[in-house]
């Protein structure tokens, strides 16, 4: 069972916390999923060169402007291109999958990455629910939600192989596993995936409390709900084999770029997108050209001044000041920061950018 060495890290540099990269693997109109990927991977070698501690993708389907709807394929992709820092899920959505099917797809990639990866999950399906039905062949998506607690429960089992004794699947392993230690010849691995959950509520903060596992909260999109989130999970912990305490990350949407109209240009951009999701009209990422010509109605101003004080975007210093009072506010013990651009080059320096105002290593 993973424990508190595969989860808690230190700060690097003048960084309050660890610092962390989520990637959504946008596609920006004029582009290819293709080269979404290959930017997936150019950040991914720059965060790990610069002293980030881990490296997410968050599952979503049917979004043309997010690339990321098997989590698994691409941490295989990344593991592949990287040495060193750890790759996870933020996150798979439980509810969409078997159990068993989570538990050898992580159980592989711990293989391919020994002692790297990370097994985030979530309960919501990360689409609207017509998708959800179709992944999930039913149409009765709240039992899904409802049935969150058991299926994490099967799932551990499945990644600890150690359904009791008279279990209908007391005879099923997920391989790769531990059950091949217990073949003859066999060597256990020394590393099996944290869990983590992930969260924009009160739901999963309180049962990552209870089960005593590390917790994410999607600062990045349910803000207002941070702080209540955060207390209620360290209100709620006990101590488990895996914890001794809590440990709270947090995904925060963050963009620096040299000069502060640049950084307002992408951010307006990222913006106008999510205005398109939310009204149902879901596509590539807009370029800031495309935004500044945009005539956003009343409704859609509002919508998107409300979203973007959510995002802390200007120069570096002024994101390393918003990340400072960010992680003061919530006490969260890393940060873990998404940048949203259309252009690749605009989202690579925006890290590169971070790395410098904190003084992280150059590997």
């Amino acid at each position: 069972m993973a424990g508190n060495d595969e989860i808690r890290a230190t700060a690097q540099g003048t960084a309050p916390v660890p610092l962390s990269v989520l990637d959504l693997v946008t596609v920006g109109a004029g582009r290819t999923a293709t080269d979404a990927l290959r930017t997936s991977v150019k950040i991914a070698k720059l965060a790990e060169n610069r002293g980030f501690n881990r490296y997410w993708v968050a599952e979503h389907h049917s979004m043309p402007g997010v690339a990321s709807s098997s989590p698994a394929v691409i941490l295989a992709h990344l593991a592949a291109h990287t040495e060193r820092i750890r790759l996870g899920s933020g996150g798979v959505m439980l509810p969409n999958h078997a159990p068993l099917v989570i538990a050898e797809q992580f159980g592989t990639l711990e293989a391919m990455a020994p002692g790297r990866i990370d097994l985030g999950l979530g309960r919501a399906p990360g689409t609207d629910g017509a998708t959800a039905a179709a992944l999930r062949r039913t149409d009765r998506l709240n039992e899904g939600a409802d049935d969150f607690p058991q299926q994490l429960a099967e799932l551990t089992r499945f990644l600890d192989d150690d359904f009791p004794d008279g279990h209908p699947y007391a005879r099923i392993h997920a391989v790769p596993g531990p059950v091949q230690a217990t073949s003859p010849g066999g060597v256990q691995s020394p590393h099996r995936p944290p869990i983590w959950l992930l969260g924009s509520s009160g739901f999963s903060a309180r049962l990552a409390g209870v089960l005593g596992l590390p917790f994410a909260f999607a600062h990045h999109f349910s803000a207002q709900n941070t702080v209540p989130a955060l207390d209620l999970y360290r209100e709620s912990f006990k101590p488990s084999a895996v914890l001794s305490s809590p440990y709270a990350l947090i995904g925060v949407s963050a963009l620096a770029a040299d000069e502060e109209k640049e950084a307002r240009r992408q951010v307006l951009a990222a913006a106008l997108n999510m205005v398109r999701l939310r009204t149902g009209r879901p596509g590539l990422v807009p370029t800031p050209e495309e935004a500044e010509r945009h005539e956003f109605s009343s409704m859609e101003r509002e919508f998107v001044d409300s979203w973007n004080s959510n995002v802390i975007h200007g120069t570096a210093d002024e994101v390393r000041a918003g990340l400072d009072d960010l992680h003061k506010r919530t006490g969260a013990d890393e940060l873990m920061l998404t940048a949203n651009a259309h252009t690749a080059e605009i989202r690579l320096r925006s890290y590169e950018l971070v790395a410098d105002a904190y003084g992280l290593p150059q590997a």
